[in-house]
C-alpha cells in the first residue's frame, strides 16, 4: 500500500482527494494538512508518507520552500506539486527544489493516482501541458552544460537524484551499496560547493554540471 499525505488549504479539494485515495485498493491517505508548518509537525509524530501531494500557494510557508526542507530532512519521500500555477518560473523552481512530479489541480483523480504510482516506483510525472512548458524553457534558453568536474560514477548518482530516486534505488541501479552512494554524494556536495540534494538537482537542471 502506498501512503500519501496531502498539503492543501482548500478543504473541499483536500477532502475530495483524501476520500478518493481512501477508496483505492493500493493506496491511502495517511494524513492531510492545510499548511507546510502543520505537515512538518505531523511528520515528527506520525509514520512518514511515501508520497506527498503539495500545493504551492499555502498560508504561511510556500509549498516550494516546504519541499526544500522536506527533501533535506526526508530524502526518500517523493513530492508531487499540485497547484493552479502553470508558469515556467514556478515549474522550474519546483523541479530545482526536488519535485518528482508536477500536476495541475484540473488533473482528473485517476491521473493523480497514476502520478502517485509512477513517482512511488521511482519515476517522474507531469501534466502534458507542464511537460511542454519544460521542453520550451530549455529550448528557448539553449542552456549549454559546462565541463563537469564530476566523475562518471558521480554523474550517474546525480542523474539518479534528478530522476527522484531514493538512495536505495540509486544503489541498486548502479550496483553499489547505499553507503557507497552516500560517500559519492558527500564528494559531489564538496565538489559543487553545495549542502543539499535540491542544490545538486538545481545545478544539474540549469546545466552547471
Amino acid at each position: 500500500m502506498i501512503s500519501v499525505s496531502i498539503v492543501e488549504d482548500d478543504h473541499i479539494i483536500r477532502e475530495g482527494i483524501e476520500e478518493f485515495l481512501n477508496n483505492q485498493e493500493d493506496m491511502y491517505c495517511l494524513f492531510s494538512r492545510e499548511s507546510v508548518e502543520s505537515l512538518l509537525s505531523a511528520m515528527e509524530t506520525h509514520e512518514l508518507p511515501d508520497v506527498i501531494l503539495m500545493d504551492i500557494g499555502l498560508p504561511g510557508m510556500s509549498g516550494i520552500s516546504g519541499m526544500k526542507i522536506i527533501s533535506e530532512r526526508y530524502p526518500d519521500i517523493n513530492i508531487i506539486m499540485f497547484t493552479v500555477h502553470n508558469d515556467s518560473h514556478k515549474i522550474f523552481q519546483s523541479l530545482c527544489a526536488g519535485a518528482s512530479g508536477y500536476l495541475l489541480k484540473s488533473t482528473p483523480f485517476p491521473k493523480i493516482k497514476d502520478a502517485i504510482k509512477i513517482v512511488y516506483e521511482g519515476g517522474s510525472f507531469m501534466s502534458p501541458q507542464i511537460a511542454r512548458k519544460v521542453i520550451a524553457f530549455f529550448q528557448n534558453n539553449k542552456i549549454k552544460p559546462n565541463k563537469s568536474i564530476l566523475t562518471e560514477k558521480e554523474k550517474e548518482i546525480v542523474l539518479g537524484l534528478v530522476d527522484g530516486l531514493s538512495y536505495k534505488m540509486i544503489a541498486d541501479r548502479s550496483c553499489i551499496s547505499i553507503e557507497t552512494v552516500r560517500s559519492h554524494i558527500k564528494n559531489i556536495y564538496k565538489k559543487l560547493h553545495v549542502h543539499s540534494k535540491a542544490d545538486v538537482i538545481r545545478k544539474s537542471l540549469s546545466g552547471e554540471i
